[in-house]
């Protein structure tokens, strides 16, 4: 996925973008956060501005959340 400048990415963005990385590379979501975090991020957190890693860490709790849902329900 190709990232702008321009401004802020949504947590839509990331959990599409984490989705993508844990599919394509068969890893946990643990896995595709560190992945992105140094692939997109550069392992700096204000690469893209605040707002935007905190949009990044929005999608990731919201999935690792839905990983833990989905280990109660088995």
């Amino acid at each position: 996925m190709i990232t702008k400048n321009g401004g802020k990415l949504s947590k839509s963005y990331f959990v599409s973008y984490l989705n993508l990385v844990m599919n394509a590379r068969a890893c946990s979501v643990d896995e595709a956060h560190a992945f992105a975090f140094k692939e997109l991020f550069h392992n700096d957190q204000e690469t893209y501005g605040m707002a935007t890693y905190k949009e990044f860490k929005k999608a990731y709790i919201e999935l690792k959340g839905a990983g833990e849902e989905q280990l109660n329900e088995d």
